[in-house]
């Protein structure tokens, strides 16, 4: 409930505080089942889409679909279980270092772990949830997981309070009133300024029912109200389609993008389409010649250019399993699921006097993957299609993940989505256009190109890393006397 569409941000205190609390004076595997089921009803309330996703619209069996969320929810509870294991068997069973070092950095620590472990999953981080707070003036000089981290040491605040009274309030205080201060001083520092003229984008938002959108009969229809929509917006400098937006992979369809590239040259446009397109790969195991498949963004401006996925999603558009497996894994509603990664690091498409760092879908979840990029940009762009996810509250969750990387890389950020929510985000957040959800729409927006690099886009996670590690060093050192808890 902290986090969008609810907007509930104390609570992104009160819950760690509660688990902190109940954890304290039990026995190491009680604390570790606890976090467990702390962790359990987390993901469990907030990836309940991922069963739209993989049975509604991936047509996966009731079964299947199930087991692939609960596996998830389990992989990440057993965060919350190690966190609540290693605090009661080694670190002190109560004071400032517990509560104020080494719980908070131990939830910070396993928050970046399991962003990038077994391909990652950085969902639900609690930083996430302070886009409108205070506290994300900290988001341009740590990035994400320092406002978790805050969070967790004011939860470990409340914790020390209600143990330990009155005479915890010298430490408690601080800890709880000075993160509030000094983020609203940081919010007032510009850590980016203005390096160009302002440019006119246009999203369009086609609005294709995803359950509709890879049926053969709706192809022409499809692509037909892309056109439309893209005919409608010419004149505006910037362009941009949503992820896979063509129901057709592109090499199928050049004459369309063709007509397409010349009318928006005689208009003085450039466009950023999201497509899915094939490539020949190198020989198969049986010396046959095997097709890659790309999901892509196309530059038509100045220059073309590709941007390919790197991160891509596990069991949608790649299959962890053996070949024998997928045959009869794989989600049927779109046709190309098996996807080849793109590379690492991808310089900024150069575009309508703009360069723009990409991110197709929940690749905008992975902060330090698009540092490099970003760096060099002065504008930030993600294209993503959340209609596989229904009307739920992933589109909510996923534009407050966008909105964080636009206020840590302080630069305005367009979003694309299919059917919502398409928006132009301001370098601390803000919305500067919105689109409604579900309608075929073109939304239109101003943005100014931003040069500067605020400290995280210099720094990393480095920094962060560094202190939170020895944070919880610190605190198993400090209680490495404490007799073992079984």
């Amino acid at each position: 409930m902290a986090f969008a569409p609810f907007g509930l941000w104390p609570l992104a205190i009160v819950g760690p505080a509660v688990l902190f609390w109940l954890w304290q004076g039990v026995s190491a595997r009680r604390a570790a089942s606890l976090g467990f089921a702390f962790g359990c009803g987390t993901f469990a309330a907030g990836t309940y889409w991922l069963f739209i996703s993989i049975n509604g619209f991936g047509k996966a069996p009731v079964w299947l679909a199930l087991a692939l969320m609960l596996a998830l929810v389990a992989v990440m509870a057993s965060y919350h279980a190690l966190l609540g294991y290693v605090a009661n068997k080694w670190m002190p069973s109560r004071g400032a270092t517990r509560w104020l070092l080494g719980l908070p950095a131990g939830w910070a620590l396993l928050e970046w772990v399991r962003g990038w472990f077994l391909s990652g999953f950085g969902w639900l981080s609690l930083g996430y949830s302070q886009t409108d707070s205070w506290l994300a003036g900290w988001a341009p000089i740590g990035g994400v997981y320092v406002l978790s981290w805050l969070l967790a040491m004011m939860a470990g605040a409340l914790v020390m309070w209600r143990i330990e009274g009155a005479r915890a309030l010298r430490v408690v205080l601080p800890a709880i009133t000075l993160p509030w201060i000094a983020g609203f001083s940081l919010m007032r520092i510009e850590w980016t300024h203005d390096a160009g003229d302002p440019v006119d984008v246009a999203i369009v938002q086609g609005a294709i029912p995803q359950d509709q959108k890879w049926l053969a009969e709706n192809r022409d229809e499809s692509l037909r109200r892309y056109r439309d929509l893209t005919f409608s917006a010419l004149g505006t400098p910037l362009i941009v389609w949503p992820e896979a937006a063509a129901p057709d992979l592109a090499n199928n369809i050049v004459p369309y993008l063709n007509d397409l590239a010349d009318a928006a040259r005689q208009r003085g446009s450039s466009l950023l389409l999201g497509l899915i397109r094939a490539e020949p790969g190198a020989l198969d195991d049986k010396g046959e010649p095997r097709v890659d498949y790309f999901n892509s963004i196309l530059s038509l401006g100045e220059d073309f250019a590709w941007y390919n996925k790197h991160h891509l999603v596990p069991f949608g558009e790649f299959f962890p399993v053996p070949e024998t497996v997928r045959r009869w894994m794989r989600l049927m509603n779109l046709p190309y699921s098996d996807f080849s990664r793109g590379a690492a690091h991808q310089p900024p498409l150069r575009i309508a006097g703009l360069s723009l760092s990409a991110s197709i879908c929940y690749e905008d979840a992975y902060a330090s993957s698009q540092i490099v990029s970003a760096r060099e940009s002065t504008a930030l762009v993600n294209v993503t299609n959340d209609a596989w996810f229904g009307r739920s509250t992933a589109r909510h969750q996923h534009l407050q993940i966008s909105r964080m990387r636009a206020i840590e890389a302080q630069r305005f950020l367009v979003r694309a989505a299919n059917d919502g929510i398409s928006a132009v985000i301001g370098p601390r957040g803000e919305f500067v256009a919105r689109a409604a959800d579900f309608e075929a729409v073109v939304l239109r927006a101003t943005i100014t190109p931003r040069s500067g690099i605020p400290p995280y886009l210099r720094f990393g996670n480095q920094p962060f890393l560094i202190f939170v590690m020895i944070g919880v060093l610190a605190a198993l050192w400090a209680g490495r006397r404490r007799f073992p808890t079984t």
